[in-house]
């Protein structure tokens, strides 16, 4: 009798469980009903049983040792997907780490959701001293697309439906959600939390572009004689791959892409200009911009990069109308999604559109062929010690033989250098620092991309870019990522040459350890180094990486002279500006 008493106690318990549901099972349900399946994150208070029952409920949940590079892993995946990254942090200096991330999603265009724990309003509004506490909704406003907070279990799936409709919807971006430790404890009727849980339908709908827009859009590029087709890495997020590359090759107008639009078409077809790019910007009298913006990248569509005072006009497709006009006169904007806008357009060009002009095509072609056999002549030199150009050409070479290859790049010399020098033949496979133009971003999207495409990434990073995040060498080795690291050592942040003009004991500001071992870190973790000081050493350490696919670092030593102050950005730094007066 007392067993069986135990045994209908055990019953009851469990038909009391399966009644009710709480806040913690919501969310992820919420989540999972969104085909969302991965998180990135740290866990810590009020979150980690969030992560565990994430994990254990099938989704993946991917720990990181800094949040701000877990943010920077949800930016990449959203970018990659088209469905919002999710990263989870503790609440308030987790939460700031994440912000940072969040912020530079924002800035991209990347679909992100940055959730976060955060102490209970009733004390924040109070200011009575909580655990960690801050009024993280109104700290995460200026720097989100949308900022939600839950405060009732029942409201969960209303809020993560609304979060990822907004990270969506329109121009795509980052999103804040709130959510206090006392909500996720939270328990109301299990029929009750699955009513309200909401599967979101078309968060980015379609939105095509007026008629008469796509009119006057087509009669600038046919009236033009030198026109240019511009593409940015919204471009590439839109995923209209075929449609872009058929208006390239019909109207037969060149194209310059962005540096994350490379790979778009490939590098090497015949209408990129890449190669002579400041003659094209200079010199196009139209100029169709498809997910790409008039900003600093661009110089503001202004000034001697535009050939000024030469008068141009101006195409553009953005699915925000409040973009146009943002620095220069659009004559004819087209408001709607990128592949909407692209079809309308190829249609319109119908089968005797006119070509653009052989005399401009031909100058292009003059410049690029120069240009490069030019850098083909650098790329040739063998210089000891070796240097980014070289360094680089090893890189290229390898890495033509595998275009799936997913390649990550930052820094100030390694960014500049490695776009013009490696070609990308596929799209939404090179990520760099993008608007921003931010240090820190490398390891968070090399996690980011491994872990969404489960193939192989290179990264290619600056010995300074890479402190921002080289502790995730460990997540890596962790979660045994086929990621391979390449720090180009040169002792230094541009090059490691400065003095301490004092003759004082300290070193000059942007100097580092000499001869630093970056391959031993990831060693301690288990993965594979490689110390390597020429080209040919740096060829076969990526080729054995690749064939591995384990967790690798190549720690390239290059010249410690190589390299200029601020990469090719001298005009943003005062002390260069005021070395040219």
């Amino acid at each position: 009798m007392a067993e069986a008493g135990i045994n209908d106690a055990r019953n009851g318990s469990a038909q009391d469980e399966q009644a009710t549901t709480d806040g913690f099972h919501l969310v992820i349900d919420a989540l999972k009903l969104n085909d969302i399946d991965t998180i990135f994150g740290l866990v810590g208070i009020p979150i980690t049983d969030l992560a565990r029952l994430a994990q254990a409920q099938g989704m993946r949940f991917i720990g990181f040792r800094h949040e701000q590079n877990a943010g920077n892993a949800a930016a990449v995946a959203g970018y990659m997907t088209k469905k919002p990254g999710i990263c989870l942090t503790v609440s308030a200096p987790g939460f700031l780490n994440g912000l940072t991330a969040l912020a530079n999603a924002t800035t991209n265009c990347f679909p992100m959701i940055l959730i976060s724990g955060s102490s209970e309003r009733e004390i924040v509004d109070l200011q009575q001293g909580d655990y960690e506490e801050m009024d993280q909704l109104n700290a995460a406003k200026p720097y989100a697309k949308a900022a939600y907070r839950v405060l009732h279990a029942e409201d969960i799936g209303i809020g993560v439906a609304r979060a990822i409709r907004a990270a969506l919807s329109g121009r795509p971006g980052g999103v804040y959600l709130d959510l206090p430790a006392k909500l996720l404890a939270q328990t109301i009727d299990a029929a009750k939390g699955r009513e309200s849980l909401v599967k979101v339908v078309d968060a980015a709908p379609r939105q095509i572009p007026a008629p008469d827009a796509v009119k006057r859009a087509l009669d600038v590029i046919r009236n033009a004689k030198r026109p240019l087709i511009l593409l940015g890495k919204g471009a590439a997020y839109a995923q209209a791959d075929a449609q872009i590359r058929e208006l390239v090759e019909k109207s037969g107008v060149p194209y310059l892409p962005m540096s994350m639009a490379k790979g778009l078409l490939p590098d090497t077809h015949a209408q990129s200009a890449s190669a002579a790019r400041s003659y094209v910007l200079a010199e196009a009298d139209a100029v169709v911009l498809i997910g790409a913006r008039l900003n600093w990248l661009l110089a503001h569509g202004k000034g001697k990069t535009w050939g000024a005072p030469v008068s141009k006009r101006f195409v553009q497709i953005d699915i925000a109308p409040t973009e146009i006009d943002s620095n220069v006169a659009i004559e004819a904007p087209l408001i709607g999604d990128i592949g909407s806008c692209v079809e309308a357009l190829v249609a319109g060009l119908g089968d005797e559109f006119p070509q653009p002009d052989a005399d401009w095509l031909d100058a292009i072609a003059q410049r690029k062929n120069a240009n490069l056999a030019k850098m083909a002549a650098t790329l040739d030199k063998n210089p000891s010690p070796m240097n980014f150009h070289s360094a680089l050409r090893a890189i290229r070479d390898v890495l033509k033989t595998r275009p799936d290859i997913n390649v990550v790049n930052e820094g100030a010399n390694t960014l500049d250098y490695a776009r013009s020098i490696i070609d990308m033949a596929q799209p939404r496979k090179r990520f760099d620092s993008g608007t921003w133009g931010i240090m820190g971003i490398g390891m968070g999207f090399a996690i980011g991309a491994a872990v969404t495409s489960g193939t192989q990434v290179v990264a290619i990073e600056g010995d300074s870019a890479f402190g921002f995040s080289g502790m995730e060498l460990e997540t890596i080795c962790r979660y045994n990522l086929p990621v391979c690291t390449i720090v180009f050592n040169n002792n230094g942040v541009y090059r490691g040459t400065d003095v301490n003009p004092t003759g004082g004991a300290d070193v000059a500001p942007t100097v580092f350890v000499k001869g630093a071992r970056y391959d031993r870190m990831i060693e301690a973790f288990g993965g594979i180094g490689h110390h390597v000081t020429t080209p040919e050493e740096l060829t076969q350490a990526l080729l054995e990486a690749i064939a591995s696919g384990q967790p690798t670092l190549i720690n390239a030593v290059i010249d410690e002279t190589a390299g200029t102050e601020s990469g090719r950005l001298t005009n943003l730094n005062p002390q260069s500006a005021a070395m040219k007066k």
